[in-house]
């Protein structure tokens, strides 16, 4: 593993597209493992220790950890080389990577440098399909950041279930939704590196004490007879029809291949998915970036005047349109007298969209429909979007995160701009290994 090489390679890449918030000239090989001669890109709100860690955010400017995320004390035991951060949404704000901090720059989707790489973790998923060696990035999703870049920019992204994967020293974005997951190249590269970081964590309460499968077993396994339910939901008004006709195509594959199809129904799910995602996920940011003020972490100035106006003007100053957007809204949801109106009756219709989804898994074993609505948007276009429209985009994707259900991303072509498709399994809780059993049959 020639580390000069991959870091010269690295920056290239990163001149041309701006994939990385911070790469890192000299990383070194701690540990021995399944990760040896792999270099590990993160996703820039999960902590390194030493390494500038700002969640795409200007106010977290100079913030270093003094610790690692326990997915980066893993890997690092894993022999893995972590070459730098990569760019984001502010703190997972958005599904283009297009808002990012006020000093930073818009990553490219790599097929079309007018495009969008998809968000929140674009720079991870861009860098997996630009880069030569080999190379398997750290996402996270709260509402579909891992599998809407995925499929953007035609790699593989597996978002696992609430709570399989620790999520100690993950900048939180909303604590009940937040998930780190693996970006690469091939289901098989994204199943290793889930087998490494998944697992119980003493350091993190949400974390499920069950036993982890060795997914990579399951590449390529026979899926005779493996019950698969089309969400006839995800196929209607808004799917591009070239996007529609090749995620057909890769069902068609998966029923030439024993698998049993039927269609399932979610309405719910379709009618208040996003609705209900945007108002938790808003009522829980708003209090997570409480602490951001310019005292404790990341960029501070010279106090003047008293502390009331010196956080106003930090926060003014260095929080981006769109999460300063959140923050209110999630305030004005959360205020005594709108809080049963708003937050509370959110989280009731999130019980119920669970429902819906355990209802379905007990007919099918998985749930297909495509992962985004339409291929990488230009930035011309996104530029022209409202921000309601800009939260449309998620449609498809909110409803698994909402119930904290696992969920891949394969790429299963492309349209007649050579744009990449992604196409969307969803599996039951902890069932990460029928969905690595079912993408890999989907790989050309």
């Amino acid at each position: 593993m020639d580390i000069n090489k991959i870091i010269s390679e690295t920056k290239k890449i990163d001149k041309e597209y701006h994939y990385f918030n911070t790469i890192d000239d000299s990383p070194k090989k701690e540990g021995n493992g399944n990760l040896n001669n792999v270099a590990v890109s993160v996703k820039d709100c999960i902590c390194v220790k030493d390494m500038e860690s700002r969640a795409g955010s200007k106010i977290l400017s100079t913030y270093k950890p003094v610790f690692d995320a326990t997915v980066i004390q893993r890997i690092r035991k894993e022999g893995a080389v972590i070459i730098g951060k990569t760019a984001q949404d502010a703190f997972g704000f958005g599904s283009f990577s297009t808002n990012v901090g006020k000093d930073m720059k818009i990553p490219l989707n790599p097929f079309d440098k007018e495009r969008a790489c998809g968000g929140s973790s674009g720079g991870a998923a861009g860098f997996t399909q630009k880069s030569t060696f080999k190379h398997i990035a750290l996402g996270q999703s709260t509402g579909g950041s891992i599998v809407a870049p995925a499929s953007f920019c035609g790699v593989v992204g597996l978002c696992p279930t609430y709570g399989r994967i620790s999520r100690y020293g993950l900048m939180d974005y909303a604590n009940s939704l937040d998930k780190i997951g693996p970006i690469a190249k091939t289901v098989e590269e994204v199943a290793l590196m889930l087998e490494i970081i998944a697992g119980y964590d003493e350091k993190e309460s949400t974390t499920l004490n069950e036993p982890v499968p060795k997914y990579t077993s399951y590449i390529k396994k026979d899926i005779k007879n493996l019950k698969i339910g089309i969400i006839k939901e995800a196929f209607g008004k808004g799917i591009e029809a070239e996007l529609k006709e090749k995620v057909e195509e890769g069902i068609k594959m998966l029923e030439q291949q024993g698998a049993k199809i039927e269609d399932i129904s979610l309405p719910l799910t379709k009618k208040y998915g996003v609705e209900t995602y945007y108002l938790l996920a808003m009522c829980e940011a708003s209090t997570n970036l409480a602490k951001f003020c310019g005292m404790r972490y990341g960029a501070s100035e010279q106090i003047k005047g008293n502390f009331n106006e010196y956080f106003s003007n930090i926060r003014s100053d260095y929080f981006n349109d769109e999460s300063k957007r959140r923050i209110i809204i999630g305030t004005f949801a959360r205020m005594a007298g709108y809080r049963d109106a708003y937050y509370i009756k959110a989280a009731k219709v999130r019980a119920k969209i669970i429902d819906e989804y355990k209802k379905a898994f007990e007919k099918v074993d998985l749930l297909v429909s495509p992962t985004m609505p339409f291929v990488a948007p230009r930035f011309k276009e996104i530029e022209k979007l409202s921000p309601l429209q800009n939260y449309m985009a998620d449609t498809l994707t909110v409803g698994p995160n909402l119930a904290g259900l696992p969920h891949i991303s394969v790429p299963i072509g492309t349209n007649k701009d050579k744009m990449p498709i992604g196409l969307m399994l969803t599996a039951d809780h902890l069932k990460e290994e029928t969905l690595i059993q079912a993408s890999s049959k989907l790989e050309k």
